[in-house]
C-alpha cells in the first residue's frame, strides 16, 4: 500500500523528470509537484508547501520564517548535496528532520570541472568564437596533463576529481579544514596551506560549501597572490569568490582565466565579467547530468524516510 503522507516537491527539475515522478508515486499517493515550473520563494513557497508534512527541496531558501509558517512540516529531503540554503539551526528548533546523501553528484561536477580546465587551457571558447566569425587563428594552448592543480575542499567531489587528475599525471595539492591522510598518501596528494596552494597551483578549483567561514574566501589579496598564468575554477557555490575583484584581475592580466558554474547572484548580472574572453561560464549545471539527476532524485526519495535532525556533523562539512 502506498504511503498517504502529504508530500510537496518544490524542485522544478525533479518535478519535470518522468522517471523520478514515477518512482516517487510508487511510494506516495498524496504528492504536490511544482508543475508550473515556478521558482518558489517566500510567500509562494509557503503557500505551495502549506499542509505538507514532507518536502523535497533543491535550491529554495528555507529559513525560520518559512518553517514557522509550516507547522505541519516534519521532514525536508534534499535534492542535491548543498545545504547552505537551509537554516539548519531553525530546523533543529522546529524539530524538522533532514534527508541528505553526500556525493551523489560528484562525478557530474568533477567532469564539468575537468571540462572547464581543458577548455580554458586550450582557449576553446575563444577559438570557437573566432572561427564562427571567419577568423582562422591557430592559438597555442597548454595541456592539463602534468599541471599542478590545487583543490580547495577535498570532500566527495574533491576526492573524485583527484582520481581523474592523477590519471592525467597532474600534481595535486589539497587544502581542507579536515585531514584525509590515508587518501592523500594513497593518491600522492600534498596537503598544504591555502596560501601555499594559491601560490603554487597552475589551476585552483573550489569544492567547499558556502558558509560564514568560506564566503568571499578568495578575496582581493588572495586572488592577487595567485600565479598570473593560473586558472580559477568554481563549480561549488556562488559567493566563495569576490566577483568584482575577479573581473579586475582577469582584465589586468593578473589571472589567465576563470571558469564559473555558480555565482553570488543567479542569474549573474555583471555582463562585463561574463563577456570577458578569458572567462567561461555555465548556468549552474554541475550536477545536471542525466545520471546525477537520477542519483540525486533517488537519494531525495530515500531521504523522505531515512533522515535525522541536522547537527554540527550532519550533514558533514565538505
Amino acid at each position: 500500500m502506498k504511503n498517504s503522507t502529504p508530500i510537496a516537491v518544490t524542485s522544478r527539475s525533479f518535478s519535470r523528470n518522468p522517471v523520478l515522478r514515477a518512482e516517487l508515486q510508487e511510494r506516495y499517493s498524496n504528492i504536490r509537484f511544482n508543475d508550473n515550473g515556478v521558482s518558489l520563494n517566500g510567500e509562494m513557497l509557503i503557500e505551495f508547501a502549506r499542509g505538507r508534512r514532507k518536502l523535497i527541496t533543491a535550491l529554495e531558501k528555507i529559513d525560520n520564517i518559512i518553517l514557522t509558517a509550516l507547522p505541519e512540516l516534519e521532514v525536508i529531503s534534499k535534492y542535491g548535496v548543498g545545504t547552505d540554503m537551509l537554516d539548519k539551526q531553525a530546523m533543529i528548533r522546529h524539530g524538522i528532520k533532514l534527508g541528505w546523501t553526500g556525493g551523489v553528484n560528484k562525478r557530474s561536477v568533477a567532469e564539468l570541472t575537468i571540462a572547464f580546465m581543458i577548455c580554458l587551457l586550450r582557449h576553446v571558447p575563444l577559438a570557437n568564437s573566432e572561427v564562427r566569425e571567419g577568423n582562422w587563428i591557430n592559438r597555442k594552448g597548454r595541456e592539463l596533463s602534468g599541471r599542478t592543480v590545487g583543490i580547495i575542499g577535498c570532500g566527495n567531489i574533491g576526492k573524485d576529481l583527484t582520481l581523474i587528475l592523477r590519471a592525467l599525471e597532474c600534481k595535486v595539492l589539497a587544502h581542507d579544514i579536515l585531514d584525509f591522510p590515508e587518501f592523500y598518501k594513497k593518491h600522492q596528494v600534498e596537503p598544504v596551506t591555502l596560501k601555499e596552494l594559491l601560490q603554487r597551483s597552475d589551476i585552483v578549483t573550489l569544492h567547499v560549501p558556502l558558509d560564514n567561514s568560506t564566503r568571499n574566501m578568495l578575496n582581493a589579496d588572495r586572488l592577487r597572490s595567485m600565479n598570473p598564468n593560473a586558472l580559477l575554477i568554481n563549480t561549488a557555490r556562488g559567493g566563495l569568490v569576490d566577483e568584482n575583484e575577479l573581473k579586475r584581475v582577469l582584465i589586468d592580466g593578473r589571472l589567465a582565466g576563470a571558469g564559473f558554474d555558480v555565482f553570488a547572484t543567479e542569474p549573474p548580472e555583471d555582463l562585463e565579467l561574463l563577456r570577458l574572453p578569458n572567462f567561461l561560464c555555465t548556468p549552474h549545471i554541475g550536477g545536471s547530468s542525466e545520471e546525477a539527476i537520477l542519483a540525486m532524485g533517488r537519494a531525495a526519495i530515500k531521504g523522505l524516510d531515512e533522515n535525522a535532525l541536522p547537527s554540527a556533523d550532519y550533514p558533514p562539512a565538505g
